[in-house]
C-alpha cells in the first residue's frame, strides 16, 4: 500500500488535535454552559434557557463594563493608529541614528501586557513613581493614577497605547518603505504641500494597512487587555476600569457564576463575529489594494 498520499493528512494530525481540544471543544463547552445554572462546585446543572443572557443584560454592574469596554476601546484603537501612523512617517526619515530609534520604539513589543502592567503601576505610583514626580516638580500636580477616577480608566489606556503601538508602527514603516518614490516625487511637483502628501496620498495609499490593523487592534483591546487590568487596578476603582473580559474573570473565578460566565464568552464572540463582519462588509469597501 502506497501511503505518500496520505503523508500529508497524517502530518496534520497533531494540529487538528490541538485545535480541536484547545479551541473548538472550549468554544462549544461555552456555549452549552451558558444555557445552564451551575452550582459554586460544580456538580449540578441546571437547564435555564436564555436566563443567563437575560440577568446579563439585567445587571448593572455588566451594563458598566460594556460602557467602560467601548470607551476603552475606542480611545486605545483610534491612539494607536493615528500616533502609530505618525511616528513611522518620522521613523521613516533618514536620519542620523534612526535604526537605533527604532529599535527602541519597538521595545514594548517584545515584553507582555502583564510586564507592561507592572512596569506602568511602578512609574505611576503616587509615592514613588516618576511620572508624579514630574508632574509635581515641573508643573505642581499630582494625581491618584490608579485609585481614583477617572485617571485609573486613563493610566489603562495609556499602558495599552504604549504597550500596543510598536505593532502599529511595524506595519505602517513597511507600508510607507512601499510607496513607489516616483509617487511622491510627481505629488512635490504638482505643488502639494507635506499635509497633502501626508494624508491625502500617503494614507490612502496605506489602507489594507489600517484596515488590517484596525481589526488587530480591536481584538488586542477587547481580549489582551486582561493583564494590564490585573496587575494596574483589578476592576476598580468601583468597577471604573472592568472591562467585559475582566467582568468574565470575575464572575468565573471569584463569585463562582459558571453559566453568566459562559454566557458572557458567547457575547464576546457574537460581537467580534459582528464587528469582523461589519468591517468587512463596509469598511473594506474604503480599501484601495495598489
Amino acid at each position: 500500500m502506497k501511503w505518500g498520499k496520505y503523508t500529508p493528512f497524517l502530518l496534520l494530525i497533531p494540529t487538528f488535535l490541538i485545535i480541536i481540544l484547545f479551541i473548538y471543544w472550549p468554544t462549544i463547552s461555552s456555549f452549552m454552559l451558558s444555557f445552564y445554572k451551575v452550582s459554586p462546585f460544580g456538580d449540578r446543572k441546571i437547564f435555564v434557557g436564555f436566563d443567563n443572557f437575560i440577568n446579563l443584560f439585567k445587571s448593572q454592574a455588566y451594563l458598566n463594563s460594556i460602557k467602560v469596554t467601548i470607551i476603552y476601546v475606542v480611545i486605545t484603537v483610534f491612539s494607536v493608529i493615528f500616533f502609530g501612523y505618525l511616528i513611522a512617517l518620522l521613523l521613516d526619515n533618514k536620519v542620523f541614528g534612526v535604526k537605533f530609534y527604532r529599535t527602541l520604539i519597538f521595545t514594548p513589543y517584545a515584553i507582555s501586557f502583564t510586564i507592561a502592567g507592572a512596569l506602568w503601576t511602578f512609574m505611576l505610583n503616587p509615592v514613588a513613581g516618576h511620572i508624579n514626580y514630574f508632574l509635581d516638580r515641573f508643573f505642581g500636580i499630582s494625581a491618584n493614577w490608579l485609585t481614583g477616577q477617572p485617571f485609573a480608566l486613563i493610566s489603562i489606556m495609556i499602558t495599552s497605547i504604549w504597550k500596543m503601538l510598536p505593532f502599529s508602527i511595524i506595519f505602517y514603516l513597511a507600508g510607507l518603505q512601499s510607496i513607489p518614490e516616483e509617487v511622491i516625487e510627481s505629488a512635490i511637483i504638482d505643488g502639494t504641500n507635506n499635509w497633502q502628501r501626508i494624508w491625502k496620498i500617503k494614507f490612502p495609499m496605506l489602507s489594507p494597512t489600517t484596515f488590517y490593523l484596525i481589526i488587530m487592534e480591536i481584538t488586542h483591546s477587547m481580549f489582551e487587555s486582561f493583564g494590564i487590568i490585573d496587575i494596574m487596578t483589578k476592576g476598580g476603582p468601583v468597577e471604573t476600569t472592568t472591562t467585559m473580559i475582566y467582568r468574565l474573570y470575575l464572575d468565573s473565578f471569584y463569585f463562582q457564576k459558571t453559566g453568566e460566565a459562559a454566557a458572557q464568552s458567547v457575547i464576546l464572540f457574537l460581537i467580534m463575529c459582528f464587528i469582523t463582519f461589519f468591517y468587512f462588509r463596509f469598511g473594506e469597501k474604503t480599501v484601495h489594494y495598489q
